[in-house]
Parts: C-alpha cells; structure tokens; sequence
C-alpha cells in the first residue's frame, strides 16, 4: 500500500511538472524579449509595442549603451533577439567571440557624419587636424571608408571591411587619427577639430545628422541595421512578427518624420 502510494505522488509530481514546463515554454512563446541601443532603436520598438500585443506578444525592451553586451546576452539567452547593430560588425563580433548570431532581416540605415565644433564646412579644416574615429574594427574602417569616399584620405586597394589607418596610402590633409570608443565620441567634439560618428550616438547626443554633420555617408551605404537572433531561431513566429512590424509603413512614416534623411528604411 505504502509502495502503492509513493508510486501515485511520483506520478503526480512528474505531471504537475510536465504541466508547469508547458506552461512555462507557452508563456515565453508569447513574449519577445529585445536588446536595443536608446535611439532610435528603442524608440521604433516602442512604437510597434501595440501592434505586438494585438497579434498576442508582449514586447520587453532591455536599452544597452554600447555595442558588445547585446551579442553576449543574445547568446546567453537573456534576450530573443538584438537591434542596434549592422552587419559587418555582428560577423567580425561572431568571429572574434566564436558566437553564431546571424540577421533576421534589416531595417534601416543610420549614416555615419562627421560633425566639429571648430568649423562650420570640411574646405576650413586645416592640415594636420585631428579627427576622432570609433575605436572598433569594423566601424573604425566603415570611418576611414567614408573619409575615403569623401575624397580625404585613400586606402590602399582590397582594404575593405578591415581597413586601419595603416592601410592608408593618401593622406593630402596629414590628418592625424584619434581612435575613441563609439559611444565617448559626441563628448570629444571639443577636444578635436571633427570625429566621425555613428548615427545613433549622433542623434543621442541631440546632433541631427542632416543639419548638424559637415559630411554625411551615402544613402547606398552597406550598413544597414539589423535584427540579429540566434541561429536556428530564423523560423520561430514571434521573431517573424516582430519583423513584420519593425518592416511596417508605420515605422517607415516615422522615421522619414522624425529624422528625415538622417535615417533612412532600408525595406
């Protein structure tokens, strides 16, 4: 009877988990959990929160201020999926971490500007000054590849995605290079002549990148951000519905409204 017994409560106990984990499987089903640098990132997600909700997900947006935490928690599992970054750098961050993070889809394209307290238009700077660049590989040659299509500086042939200032072969201005985290690059405006800088820490730092820059990277740019998720994850529903609403009129109207061509929908 006793061994009778015990067999009944080992049953109920393996059911009432059983039940509990499909609960709690159904229940994270319906939540989409986002890392997301504040602007304007956050912001779109912010906007589609609604639209989530009456497709039966619940939106939770976790802000990162900069660039390698997101990667690490995605991969952790402390996030369904990450949007602050492009391309070539979640494939050079993949490569250096040995993480297998990929793109679900793209958005938009925020362009990098190069923007200075000292002077109001690139013919007044001055030979030998000093420009901030990001301190990062692949966005300190996304900076260099931007001076160079400006007509600045040049690279040597094949220097792509990897370029460093070592890779420069013309440098008619002399212009000397002060390498500096992305994020810290807004506040070192008063220590420069102009920096280089992201699109998002631009507008962060309340700097238009259509009024305020002196120079401003091509709309064709390949730098396009994107929804970055795990591997393997690229069919799961929720991260396809939130797709669909990040690649919505409304998020299209907005941007255009908000920034105008300082950021620009890339679907």
């Amino acid at each position: 009877m006793k061994k009778s017994l015990n067999v009944l409560l080992a049953i109920i106990l393996i059911t009432t988990i059983a039940i509990t984990g499909c609960q709690s499987k159904s229940e994270n089903d319906k939540v989409i959990v986002v890392g997301a640098s504040p602007e304007p990132h956050a912001q779109m997600l912010e906007l589609i929160a609604d639209d989530l909700a009456k497709e039966g997900y619940e939106l939770k947006i976790v802000e990162f201020t900069d660039y390698v935490k997101p990667n690490l928690a995605l991969d952790e599992k402390e996030l369904d999926a990450n949007f602050f970054q492009h391309l070539p750098y979640l494939e050079d961050f993949n490569e250096k971490n040995s993480l297998d993070l990929v793109s679900l889809a793209s958005t938009h394209i925020e362009p990098m500007g190069l923007y200075s307290k000292q002077i109001d238009n690139i013919d007044e700077l001055n030979d030998g000054a000093e420009i901030a660049i990001p301190n990062d590989t692949v966005n300190g040659s996304r900076a260099l590849l931007f001076l160079e299509d400006k007509g600045l500086i040049e690279l040597k042939e094949g220097a792509g995605f990897s370029a460093t200032e070592k890779d420069i072969v013309k440098n008619p201005k002399n212009l000397k290079f002060k390498l500096l985290e992305a994020a810290l690059l807004p506040r070192a405006l008063d220590e420069v002549d102009a920096a280089a800088i992201n699109g998002n820490y631009a507008l962060q730092a309340n700097l238009s990148p259509s009024k305020d820059a002196i120079l401003l990277e091509r709309s064709d740019s390949p730098y396009a951000n994107i929804v970055a998720i795990r591997k393997g994850e690229e069919n799961s529903p929720k991260l396809k519905a939130l797709v669909k609403a990040l690649q919505s009129d409304k998020i299209k109207n907005f941007i255009k409204e908000k920034y105008g061509d300082g950021v620009v929908p890339s679907f």
